[in-house]
């Protein structure tokens, strides 16, 4: 498995498909076998729900590299098929195995919890589905410490699906993840591969104290979660360390999320190879613990 994992919500929304070619297929020259995307990716696009799965799976037929990849989508936060009952997800996998035009998905995520269906329920549902073939392996996202607890003990006990990975928003700055939810994957051991690993852009370092307004739709969100001292601190601690490697401020953000206990590889999204290309040199970069350490600190 490659240690960072592309995420295609960028698209089909922020990139159109000749764009997201070039990105996936300056990813897939690198080494990378792992992509993540979702049924309801696109939403905000021209082209709508399901353009990502779309794009992804037009750009496995032309390049022919189905068998040298892993593919993960998720299930559950659909407007046209919501929530997780056997019914909702035994429809949502077909439409993203249509999509994406391959006959199994390696990793089938619960989109986020669905506390109006029973837990076996939706864990009978995602046995099915891996006894039938058409998904080798179950995860789960957005998931409390409690009730992923309680699916895994579901799951053991009466022989269902087990999940097998935790896609969590984990970060710099975002680390909620540590405090339960870390030692149930620990437990467990599940595969921590988590979302927003770069805090939608602000761990890139384009945005600044008094830098110039950044073009993006996540924009002011990120102004009002992160412009405060906590987050410029990190930033020093990021050009800092950056510096001293001579790589990017996102290279040091996911290779400090790559060194944390259970994360397998973090997901980031690129809308340029160029862009790509200072996500990559995390997979390269080897933090020093006085490094983690300092990261940490600044942080917490």
């Amino acid at each position: 498995m490659f240690p960072l994992c592309l995420g295609g919500n960028v698209f089909g929304w922020t990139i159109d498909e000749q764009r997201s070619f070039e990105v996936l297929d300056a990813y897939f020259e690198a080494g990378g076998n792992f992509i993540d995307t979702a049924d309801i990716y696109g939403r905000r696009g021209p082209d709508g729900v399901g353009a990502s799965e779309r794009i992804i799976g037009r750009w496995i037929a032309a390049r022919g590299n189905r068998e040298k990849l892993v593919i993960a989508t998720k299930v559950g936060m659909s407007p046209d098929i919501p929530g997780l009952s056997a019914v909702s997800i035994e429809e949502s996998v077909d439409g993203s195995l249509q999509r994406l035009g391959i006959d199994t998905i390696d990793l089938y995520y619960a989109h986020q919890d669905d506390p109006d269906t029973p837990l076996e329920e939706t864990l009978g549902a995602f046995h099915a589905l891996i006894q039938g073939g058409k998904i080798s392996h179950a995860g789960a996202s957005n998931y409390s410490a409690e009730r992923l607890e309680q699916a895994l003990r579901i799951g053991e006990r009466d022989g269902m699906a087990a999940y097998v990975a935790l896609q969590p928003h984990y970060n710099l700055l975002e680390r909620d993840y540590e405090s339960e939810l870390a030692g149930v994957c620990e437990r467990h051991g599940l595969a921590c591969i988590p979302y927003f690993g770069l805090a939608r852009g602000f761990l890139t370092g384009k945005y600044r104290r008094d830098g110039e307004q950044v073009d993006s739709p996540r924009a002011a969100g990120v102004r009002e979660s992160y412009f405060n001292e906590r987050g410029f601190a990190v930033l020093d601690a990021l050009d800092g360390i950056a510096s001293a490697h001579g790589t990017s401020v996102a290279a040091v953000s996911l290779a400090w999320l790559a060194a944390q206990p259970t994360v397998l590889a973090p997901i980031a999204s690129a809308t340029s190879p160029e862009q790509l290309r200072d996500l990559l040199d995390s997979t390269r970069l080897e933090l020093a613990p006085d490094e983690i350490e300092r990261l940490s600190s600044a942080s917490a």
